[in-house]
């Protein structure tokens, strides 16, 4: 890999009242560019990450992030869409732009506005995300889909409620110190594991605290080849970066072994040349609890149906032997979809440099990236390391 991150901004994540998504692409552009030490016309190009589908009434995105900066006028810049992946595929745009020496500086921006659409609509627009032919009456929307996977995942492995409320509030409990967070509040195991009036079912056996949150919000990075990077104020470079896309329709898999998943991982571990203990931590898609349980399995934590464990005991706490989403994940951070994997790029980028604040796991040296669109269909595994 050639890429290094070397600058970056984020915004808070919630319902950001008087926002407007071109507001939020432009201030995370512009403060990214300062924190990077460049001029917009140091920009070679600009990828943008939206999924849209409905959110926005405004679908053609991709220039309003020009609005940062006349200078930026006339820089190739292109919109990118993988569902929850977004993000990410907006940043392995970016990479495979400098690899081929097309680039030598790229400004990724992700950036989402959920919160104005109504509830129905959300719903509606996050099931796009789904095979619809076979997946598009499901109730309870894209919710109902994981549902499906949580009570199946249960049918093969037992009961995994206390793993799936442990994940909550331990992601709940990271939440708590990052000032991005939508959510930041300590609900306890107790509450998490408890079905009540303010923690009712949504989908099977998943609870409100098992799903991520409805969200606004936006983050961008800049990219640098190596050789540029080495002469700015900080590099973080990309040991590996893989992508691997799957089938859409669940039927087509077994949907309880995220192997998109595992492929991405096998495959950047090997390219990164590390193995998961050289991980300090890792940042991983739990868009529902299901599915950072089910990941720590597919990404070779622990074995099918042993997932639990590594939950129950500790492994994946922040002060375990690999700390799992010490930012809080998507489940207490917030899940602005476009935005997501930029967001996990970024916080790891401050975590290795350690500008992490209060979510800083003491000693980082290398950071994982998991962030997976739809069902485990887009995968996309990153590693990353300092180097200045």
């Amino acid at each position: 890999m050639t890429a290094c991150i070397v600058g970056w901004a984020h915004s808070r994540f919630g319902k950001l009242e008087g926002e407007t998504l071109e507001n939020l692409i432009v201030k995370v552009a512009t403060d990214a560019l300062d924190h990077a030490g460049i001029g917009p016309d140091e920009v070679d190009e600009i990828v943008l990450g939206h999924f849209n589908a409905g959110f926005s009434a405004q679908d053609f995105t991709a220039s309003l992030v020009l609005q940062a900066d006349d200078r930026l006028r006339f820089k190739p810049a292109t919109r990118v869409e993988n569902a929850c992946a977004t993000g990410s595929a907006a940043v392995r745009q970016g990479i495979r732009a400098i690899d081929a020496n097309a680039a030598r500086i790229v400004l990724v921006v992700g950036a989402e506005q959920m919160t104005t659409t109504p509830g129905p609509e959300i719903g509606k627009n996050l099931l796009k995300a789904s095979y619809l032919p076979e997946d598009g009456d499901t109730p309870a929307g894209f919710a109902g889909v994981f549902g499906k996977i949580a009570q199946a995942y249960f049918q093969r492995y037992g009961d995994q409620s206390d793993a799936l409320a442990m994940i909550a509030a331990k992601n709940h409990k990271n939440g708590v110190d990052n000032p991005y967070a939508q959510m930041r509040k300590d609900f306890g195991y107790e509450f998490c594991r408890q079905e009540s009036e303010k923690n009712p079912f949504v989908a099977g056996p998943l609870k409100r605290t098992d799903c991520s949150l409805v969200s606004d919000g936006a983050a961008a990075l800049i990219l640098a080849d190596t050789a540029t990077a080495l002469r700015m104020r900080r590099a973080v470079a990309f040991r590996a970066n893989e992508h691997v896309q799957d089938f859409l329709p669940m039927s087509k898999r077994d949907i309880l072994t995220f192997e998109g998943c595992e492929q991405a991982w096998t495959r950047a571990l090997k390219s990164a040349g590390v193995t998961l203990d050289d991980l300090s931590f890792v940042e991983t898609h739990d868009c529902f609890t299901i599915a950072e349980l089910i990941e720590y399995e597919a990404m070779g934590l622990a074995k099918p149906g042993e997932g639990a464990r590594l939950a129950l005991d500790g492994t994946t706490a922040k002060d375990g032997r690999l700390p799992v989403n010490p930012s809080g994940g998507l489940k207490a951070k917030g899940h602005p979809i476009g935005a997501t994997g930029v967001s996990m790029h970024v916080l790891t980028a401050m975590q290795l440099v350690g500008e992490a604040g209060g979510i800083q796991v003491p000693g980082a040296k290398l950071g994982g990236i998991f962030n997976m669109g739809g069902a485990a269909v887009a995968n996309y595994v990153s590693i990353l390391d300092r180097i200045r």
